[in-house]
């Protein structure tokens, strides 16, 4: 019932905005509210294992490894020792136990564990964001750990943050269509590099010609590049490239839903897409609901 109160309130509030302002306004809201229901249950998770490593001391580090106690979900406790020695885990970090993870880094290059134990030397509790595993998604997803020192031992629990919001996705469309007015083919070169500034996790640019209706650029299938539109199809049949060239043809930019491979997940999901017209050319950019 309060979760229901809280998007009443919003509603309300939204219904002065316009209505584009409004969709994103209720997005990010909503992935804000998706955020601190899951901070809510790592720390609630958080605060029963530490309960629990006080009540009975390290004879709770195997409990942490396989007791469903201490599991929800995606979500897991793990344990340190302040050399960084992995000493438990109920999630995909459990192949660590018993090794010096201390020096260990991230996909992005952080060393996120040496940060853990540096907080830890210096305050009871603290966080920490990173890249990780996330076991039911099967992909590596930004992650933000809580954790607490107890003792000897360092207790955290993590969980991953909400998939990409709708105003993410237009900023990341501006700033592609702007690049693209400036530099031309430069910038469909970089829509298509893993390292050209425009994948972000769930996020990515595409580009179609108008004339040929090929694919000039797709940041999460490179491949895709050359191939012609017309034929494409989402999962359900559906024309996406002959909509989305029909719509921004009429309006000279629009939005289109349907269903897609969220390279994040691997999974087929909901996409929304914003589109715009520059030049000859379309360029979009799409978030995946949950």
């Amino acid at each position: 019932m309060k979760t229901l109160r809280i998007f009443s309130l919003c509603l309300l509030g939204m219904a002065l905005l316009p209505a584009q302002a409004a969709e994103s306004a209720f997005s990010a809201g909503q992935a804000s509210l998706v955020q601190r229901a899951d901070e809510k249950r790592s720390q609630h998770l958080l605060d029963r294992a530490v309960a629990r490593f006080r009540a009975v001391g390290d004879a709770a580090l195997e409990e942490f490894n396989r007791s469903p106690d201490f599991v929800d979900r995606e979500l897991y406790v793990y344990a340190l020792a302040l050399d960084g020695t992995m000493l438990a885990s109920g999630g995909s970090s459990v192949a660590l136990v018993g090794r010096n993870v201390a020096t260990m880094k991230d996909a992005a290059g952080k060393a996120f564990f040496r940060e853990m134990l540096d907080t830890a030397a210096q305050a009871e509790s603290g966080r920490v964001e990173y890249r990780w595993l996330n076991r039911v998604d099967k992909r590596e997803e930004p992650k933000v750990t809580l954790f607490r020192k107890v003792g000897e031992r360092i207790i955290a629990v993590g969980y991953y943050v909400p998939r990409a919001t709708p105003a993410q996705a237009r900023e990341l469309l501006d700033r592609a269509v702007a690049a693209l007015k400036e530099r031309g083919e430069a910038a469909i070169g970089a829509f298509n590099a893993i390292d050209g500034g425009y994948i972000q996790d769930d996020l990515y640019v595409f580009v179609i010609d108008f004339n040929t209706q090929r694919f000039l650029a797709h940041g999460a299938t490179p491949k895709m590049v050359g191939s012609d539109g017309r034929l494409l199809r989402d999962p359900k049949g559906k024309p996406i490239v002959a909509d989305m060239l029909n719509i921004v043809g009429r309006k000279g930019e629009g939005e289109l839903e349907y269903a897609w491979r969220n390279p994040v997940t691997d999974k087929v999901e909901t996409k929304h897409s914003f589109l715009r017209k520059v030049g000859d050319m379309l360029v979009g950019v799409g978030y995946y609901t949950r």
